[in-house]
């Protein structure tokens, strides 16, 4: 349904569900994908950080002409940018200094800060720099990593969406684990109607550090951060899937081409994992998978760029 409005947070959420046609095998599940990418901004970071921006307003935290901080190699730092601003604060978005430029440009344009730190100090560094700044006055950091307001998005939106749109709940539910707020959240509203849904975490292959392993280098950007967040349940999931970035890739690009989404590569992550169960399951059975952002953002990747003559895809 269409609507009329004139706040820009009314169009946050209510995206849609997409049944897969095509790249799913015969004689499994049903998988559908939520396509996060309907949201303002294009990714299901907008949700986020709409909730940490209303939370840190509701404790006190957050005031008229306060600077938002916060840690962000992209899409929470975008939610953060277009958001912050009709709301009456400034953004200030910490990024390690390898960082996508496309992203960068996104975040000057809705008129955010950017400050680069060093990427050798990852996750940890961003995070100790946003700690600094909320010493000082005016600065606010919404530590997205740590925040219960991260998780609780997905419960009061995502989770709810998904089952008022298949009007029960999912047999499986399959989503990256990056901060953990969508796989937790989510997860956790879709175990109050039915201790029965499977429940599958997603990470890289590469630093598969939920299954104890060292981190290290991948290419699914959005998941996979190399630390367990203090706002990921580990209790919450069946089974963590490892899925590799040449995988994910390679179904980012089927996404496209087969199905007609245009997808990042978290989204081609879960969408192998997701198939991986739903052949597991069989059919007459229904997965949910996130797909949490547009293509858009990775034209200049890997992605859609031939990783031997780093030229545009071409059939």
């Amino acid at each position: 349904m269409a609507i009329v409005s004139n706040d820009i947070t009314d169009l946050v959420g209510n995206t849609p569900l997409f049944k897969l046609n095509h790249i799913v095998p015969e004689g499994a599940a049903d998988v559908y994908l939520k396509l996060e990418s309907f949201n303002i901004g294009g990714s299901i970071k907008t949700r986020t950080a709409l909730n940490l921006i209303r939370d840190a307003e509701d404790k006190g935290r957050l005031k008229a002409g306060d600077t938002i901080v916060e840690a962000s190699t992209g899409n929470t730092g975008v939610g953060l940018a277009l958001i912050g601003p009709a709301r009456g604060y400034q953004v200030l978005i910490l990024m390690p200094d390898n960082a996508d430029p496309a992203r960068v440009e996104i975040l000057k344009a809705y008129g955010a800060q950017v400050e680069f730190l060093d990427h050798e100090g990852g996750v940890n560094e961003l995070v100790a720099a946003g700690e600094a700044y909320d010493q000082e006055e005016g600065y606010v950091f919404m530590r997205q990593f740590s925040n219960p307001a991260n998780p609780e998005t997905h419960f009061k939106t995502t989770g709810p969406e998904i089952y008022e749109a298949l009007d029960q709940v999912p047999d499986a539910f399959v989503a990256g684990a990056g901060t953990g707020g969508t796989l937790t959240g989510t997860a956790r509203y879709l175990r109050t109607k039915s201790k029965e849904v499977e429940i599958y975490a997603v990470e890289p292959a590469e630093s598969a550090v939920l299954h104890g392993k060292e981190k290290g280098p991948h290419k699914i950007q959005g998941i996979g951060p190399g630390i367990i967040p203090d706002t990921l349940d580990t209790e919450i999931y069946n089974e963590v899937l490892d899925v590799s970035s040449a995988a994910a890739i390679d179904m980012t690009r089927r996404l496209g081409r087969e199905e007609s989404i245009f997808a990042g590569i978290s989204s081609g992550a879960n969408t192998v994992a997701a198939i991986e169960v739903a052949k597991k399951l069989g059919p007459g059975k229904i997965v949910v998978a996130i797909a949490p952002d547009t293509g858009e953002r990775y034209l200049n990747s890997d992605i859609f760029m031939d990783r031997a003559s780093y030229q545009p895809v071409r059939d």
